[in-house]
C-alpha cells in the first residue's frame, strides 16, 4: 500500500468514527500532514499540524518543556508524548501524533544512531503511547518509513484493522 492509499484507509476510518487527527512533526517536517491533506475531503478528519523542528517550536507551539528537552533530548520518547498530549491541547483534534528522530545524513550519536525516530500518539481521554523506532536507510527512506509507522499508529489506536 502506498503512502496515499494508508492515508485514504485511515481518513475513512476517522470519518466514520467522527474523529479529527492533529500532527506534530520535527523529522519529516510536515510530511505526514501533508500526505493526508493530499486525500480528497481530508478536511473533515485532518484538523492541522504543527512542524516543530527547533526546540524552541516545540515549547512554544506544544507546550513541550525546556525540562525535558534538557534530560532527555528531543530525539525521546518523553518529547514525543509531550508534543502529542500539546497537539491536542492546541487543536480541536481527538487524535495527534508527534515524531521526532534523526533522518541523517549526520546529527547521530551512539545513543541515538542515525534512523532513529521516536513516535507518540495521544487520544483524547484515553492517554498516550509512545515508541522508539530504528529505521535502515538514507534521510528519504527514514523519513518516508516514520510517515507510515505514523499513520499506521493512528490506525491502531482507532482499532482500523
Amino acid at each position: 500500500m502506498d503512502l496515499l492509499q494508508q492515508a485514504e484507509r485511515l481518513g475513512e476510518a476517522l470519518s466514520r468514527q467522527g474523529l479529527m487527527v492533529a500532527t506534530a512533526e520535527s523529522c519529516t517536517g510536515g510530511w505526514v500532514a501533508q500526505v493526508m491533506t493530499a486525500v480528497k475531503g481530508s478536511s473533515a478528519w485532518f484538523e492541522r499540524g504543527f512542524v516543530t523542528y527547533s526546540n524552541e517550536s516545540k515549547q512554544e507551539m506544544l507546550a513541550v518543556s525546556a525540562v525535558t528537552l534538557a534530560q532527555f533530548g528531543a530525539v525521546s520518547e518523553e518529547v514525543v508524548v509531550e508534543m502529542a498530549l500539546g497537539a491536542l491541547q492546541h487543536s480541536r483534534a481527538q487524535l495527534a501524533v508527534a515524531i521526532s528522530g534523526v533522518a541523517g545524513p549526520g546529527g547521530g550519536s551512539i545513543e541515538k544512531p542515525v534512523g532513529t525516530v521516536c513516535f507518540g500518539w495521544a487520544r483524547e481521554g484515553g492517554g498516550v503511547s509512545s515508541r522508539r523506532q530504528y529505521f535502515e536507510g538514507g534521510r528519504e527512506a527514514v523519513r518516508r518509513q516514520a510517515v507510515v509507522m505514523a499513520m499506521q499508529g493512528l490506525s491502531d489506536l482507532i482499532g482500523d484493522d
